[in-house]
């Protein structure tokens, strides 16, 4: 197996080679994980109104576990790639054992949670009253089996830190595949099946992800991946299940901290009108769609900053994080001119109200030249990560979010007309010092001498 094309050693040879194996199957594989939600969303869509707001609702929910996932991913990544870049492919399995129990033990946590209070996170989310049922009955499912997803994400997490991202694009595939199938399936009770409406919809994505964390897992146990996992890997490690979580608790704490900005920032330009909210939201589908190309760079930067460290070059790691840096920044130029030139387009194919129209466009010829500066900071930011040096990213991100973007997104409001614009060049501004903070930290080159 030492010749495979999921084996090549990204040590040596030419760094954008290296970075282009990695990458395009992770931005194949972030476009597929994408999908899983909208495949729900499209055949619960026959049934009402209400069942896709319970489904909508659930995936809102569901959300708060991402910073979790990413948190125990980031510790996973960091682990396994500097033992593999070390040539240590017994460590290397072994931490990714070890992050597999952590990922079952944590979803089984949160599947009691789910089927516990399930209500009472509709409640709290204020759904009304006809929606409560559908969507409760859908969250327990999903958590409930919600370890089948935090296996394959992490599982997925360690294949890519040994530098294989090929097997985790083909793993996603086939969930997507047998999502498609299944859910009409279930959802309409076709043949024998009975018809489970939107609760058919949950059972669907959880033997979708769980046939895919299964064959992610085989592949690791078959010997047929540079990750072996033998059974004495599976004997608990407090010493090594620490170290996973020391690295992985500052991801969580900076996913965290930005999905609570979240909310805060649309409650702010709610403050704006309802016009103003559409607006923002279809500025957010847009966001997430050009920034995807730097997540999967950023993927790429942490799994070549670990090996290369693991194999004693820090230099060829800097490098590599800076390639890929410039690469993600040259694709925000392109996409970001795009957006400022055809914004009110762009904007009109998911509403054409006039009011959402102007200050959609808006959003996008404000914030969309200072994507530059996003990349600069999801790419170094990955990159600490990869070298186990996830602390300064999570404080950089707490400081330019909460410390600047929230303040002055709330002052520039109140003095800016229109107050939406105010709020915008508030994000633009985050973006700015975010990508400059992490770059900063990252050129101070501590992180080369970091321990995991």
């Amino acid at each position: 197996m030492a010749n495979a094309p999921h084996n090549r050693n990204i040590t040596e040879g030419p760094l954008l080679k290296a970075i282009g194996w990695l990458t395009a199957p992770m931005l194949v594989g972030a476009v597929l994980q994408n999908m899983q939600s909208l495949i729900d969303l499209f055949w619960v869509g026959g049934l009402g109104s209400k069942a896709v707001a319970a489904v909508a609702m659930s995936a809102t929910i569901i959300m708060v576990l991402f910073p979790m996932l990413m948190g125990l991913s980031t510790g996973t990544i960091a682990l396994v790639a500097r033992a593999v870049g070390a040539g240590n492919e017994e460590e290397a399995s072994t931490a990714a054992s070890q992050s597999l129990i952590l990922a079952f033990v944590l979803g089984i946590f949160f599947g009691v949670i789910g089927w516990l209070f399930s209500d009472d996170f509709f409640h709290m989310l204020g759904a009304a009253p006809e929606i409560i049922p559908d969507g409760s009955a859908y969250l327990k499912i999903s958590l409930l089996g919600g370890f089948t997803v935090f296996i394959l994400f992490i599982a997925n997490a360690a294949l890519q830190g040994a530098g294989d991202t090929m097997t985790p694009m083909w793993v996603m595939a086939v969930s997507n595949v047998l999502n498609i199938i299944l859910a009409p399936l279930f959802i309409f009770g076709i043949g024998p099946l009975p018809r489970m409406n939107v609760e058919g919809a949950a059972v669907a994505t959880v033997l979708s992800q769980a046939v895919a964390a299964g064959l992610a897992v085989h592949i690791m146990l078959s010997g047929k991946a540079r990750l072996h996992i033998r059974p004495h890997h599976w004997k608990p490690d407090p010493q090594l299940l620490w170290r996973i979580l020391r690295i992985g608790l500052p991801g969580s704490g900076q996913m965290f901290s930005r999905s609570l900005m979240s909310a805060v920032m649309m409650w702010i330009v709610a403050g704006c009108g309802t016009a103003a909210v559409a607006a923002y939201g279809v500025g957010l589908r847009f966001h997430m769609i050009i920034l995807m190309p730097a997540f999967a760079l950023g993927g790429a930067a942490a799994t070549m900053v670990g090996q290369n460290l693991g194999a004693g070059k820090p230099e060829r790691a800097r490098h590599a994080a800076w390639v890929s840096t410039w690469i993600g920044m040259g694709f925000m130029v392109i996409t970001g001119a795009i957006m400022v030139l055809f914004a009110p387009g762009l904007i009109r194919v998911f509403n054409r109200e006039p009011d959402v129209v102007r200050i959609g466009a808006q959003y996008l010829q404000v914030v969309s030249p200072f994507y530059i500066f996003a990349a600069l900071g999801i790419v170094l930011g990955r990159a600490l990560n990869g070298a186990g040096d996830s602390m300064s990213p999570m404080i950089i991100t707490i400081l330019s979010l909460w410390g600047l973007q929230v303040p002055l997104a709330v002052f520039l409001s109140r003095i800016w007309q229109p107050p939406t614009h105010g709020i915008w060049w508030a994000i633009a501004t985050a973006f700015v010092v975010q990508g400059l903070l992490v770059a900063g930290w990252f050129e101070t080159g501590r992180w080369k001498h970091r321990k995991v």
